[in-house]
């Protein structure tokens, strides 16, 4: 019982946490229980070059996502005493490209080597980062999907705690 309500304190804590991200780079879908990027991009048919990107303000979007990720590392600097896995998900519009799966994950590859290499973001030792990209919703796989195709070019940011489930042994 008292393990039980430990657990229960450590997932509130960690769900309360969550919802610090700064509103302006993220959105919580509780629908789907994941964070948007507030950030529009949109690629050509094919491309997953980040710099690629065909917006109106590439130097602009770029900066955005520069800022959200130190947001995330932000995030993950405050709670520290957490463990967290970080996943970056791609997303891809339906199309005449075959590839969408494979393009949606070499697009959250990209966001994630602009954070970390490009600009230098380190997002600390109590995060496992892992890159996914969930196609064009081809496959039917429940990913979230909107009814306009061109806002499902996105990227999804998941915030997953792994220490909330650890027993007393293995802190």
């Amino acid at each position: 019982m008292e393990v039980t309500e430990r657990q229960l304190a450590e997932i509130k804590k960690v769900e309360q946490s969550t919802q610090d991200l700064d509103g302006k780079y993220f959105t919580y879908r509780p629908d789907y229980k994941k964070y948007v990027l507030n950030i529009a991009v949109s690629y050509p048919v094919g491309i997953s070059d980040i710099t690629q990107m065909d917006v109106s303000d590439k130097e602009k979007c770029l900066e955005d996502l520069y800022q959200a990720g130190k947001e995330v590392q932000s995030f993950l600097e405050r709670n520290h005493e957490n463990k967290y896995i970080l996943i970056i998900e791609g997303q891809a519009s339906k199309d005449s490209y075959k590839l969408n799966y494979e393009l949606s994950y070499q697009r959250a590859l990209g966001l994630m080597k602009y954070w970390c290499k490009d600009r230098k973001l380190n997002f600390g030792d109590n995060c496992e980062v892992q890159i996914a990209g969930s196609g064009d919703g081809e496959l039917e796989t429940n990913s979230m999907r909107e009814e306009s195709e061109i806002l499902n070019q996105r990227f999804l940011i998941h915030i997953l705690p792994k220490n909330i489930l650890e027993n007393e042994e293995d802190k």
